[in-house]
């Protein structure tokens, strides 16, 4: 199975940036897309940015231009990086992990996705 850990979340000023961190591990490594999810007190969770084994990005409207998603199989790590952080981009984010690849999955769908992280906890103070 993969475990996923996140790192990196915290509190920053609006317009500030962040760097959010998601180490898989595991006996068997995800060869599909990984994936970024959001979920705000009171509110549904969020597709935020995802990412294929092959580099290939997807963003929500609400992120696109400030938040970059990348990947680094050799380290088993998926980033996001944010920008131009504004308060209504407070929640608590989520890695996820898509085990297989191939098909052809709706990245933006929580159901796409085998392998979840514990959330980490990001604020954007006005």
């Amino acid at each position: 199975q993969v475990q996923l850990v996140e790192s990196g979340g915290g509190l920053v000023q609006a317009g500030g940036s962040l760097r959010l961190s998601c180490v898989a591990s595991g006996r068997i490594f995800s060869r599909g897309a990984m994936a970024w999810f959001r979920q705000a007190p009171g509110k549904e969770r969020e597709f935020v940015a995802a990412i294929s084994w092959s580099t290939i990005t997807y963003y929500a409207d609400s992120v696109k231009n400030r938040f970059t998603c990348s990947r680094d199989n050799a380290k088993n790590t998926v980033y996001l990086q944010m920008s131009s952080l504004k308060p209504e981009d407070t929640a608590v984010y989520f890695c996820a992990a898509r085990l297989f690849y191939g098909g052809s999955p709706d990245y933006t769908q929580q159901t796409t996705y085998d392998y979840w992280g514990q959330g980490t906890q990001v604020t954007v103070s006005s």
